[in-house]
Formats: C-alpha cells, structure tokens, sequence
C-alpha cells in the first residue's frame, strides 16, 4: 500500500518512483523495497516533502494527502479519542468543549508538563 500511495502522489506531479528516489537522494532498491519492508522514518519523510503530503498520507493512515494548516485548531475526532467506531468523524462541539476544559484543568495541575511543551 505504501508504495502504491507513493507512486500515486509523485504521478500527480509527473514524477516517477526513479524520480523519488533521485530527489531525495534516496537509492531506487531502497524505494523498491518498501514494497515488503517498513521504511526508516527519516526517508520516508524525505518522500513525504517531495510530495507535499503527510507520512500518515503515504502509510494509509488517512486518505487525506492535504498538509494541515498549523494555524488551523485541529478538530478533535472520536479516532483520536480511541473510539474506532466513531472513526474519523469530529466530535461534537459540546464534547470537544468538555476535553478542552479537562485538558486545562489536568495542565493546571501538573504545570510541570506544560513548561515540556513550551520548550
């Protein structure tokens, strides 16, 4: 599937997987070999770049290949939440309002964690 994905994404930009892989400098039987082997995360972000799409693209994980926004909040989905059956459909306001009030009152209380991530 992996490979499958890569070789739709660079024909969108008329590119080949030879091309890929002279891009990115990575060898042509490295890129071949994803076909039954589990790429270094290093390369296949490499790919991912050239690609202007996400490695969560490319693994399957979503069939969204849009970089996200940064700027953009990311909407809570019950996927995130462990919740396989409600998939990749956000949560509702209310509940997205519950979390964000759990979060901050978890980040007041252990201010520890939120200097790790200002860091």
């Amino acid at each position: 599937m992996l490979l499958d994905r890569i070789k739709q994404r660079a024909k969108s930009f008329d590119m080949s997987l030879q091309d890929v892989a002279e891009k990115t400098g990575i060898s042509p039987n490295t890129v071949y070999s994803w076909r039954v082997k589990t790429p270094r995360s290093d390369k296949l972000k490499q790919v991912a770049e050239l690609l202007n799409t996400t490695t969560d693209y490319l693994n399957g994980l979503t069939d969204d290949p849009t970089i996200p926004d940064s700027n953009v909040k990311h909407k809570l989905t019950w996927r995130d939440l462990g919740q396989e059956y409600g998939g990749d459909s956000p949560v509702p306001d209310e509940f997205q309002t519950m979390v964000d009030s759990l979060a901050e009152g978890y980040f007041k209380a252990h201010p520890e964690l939120r200097k790790k991530n200002d860091d």
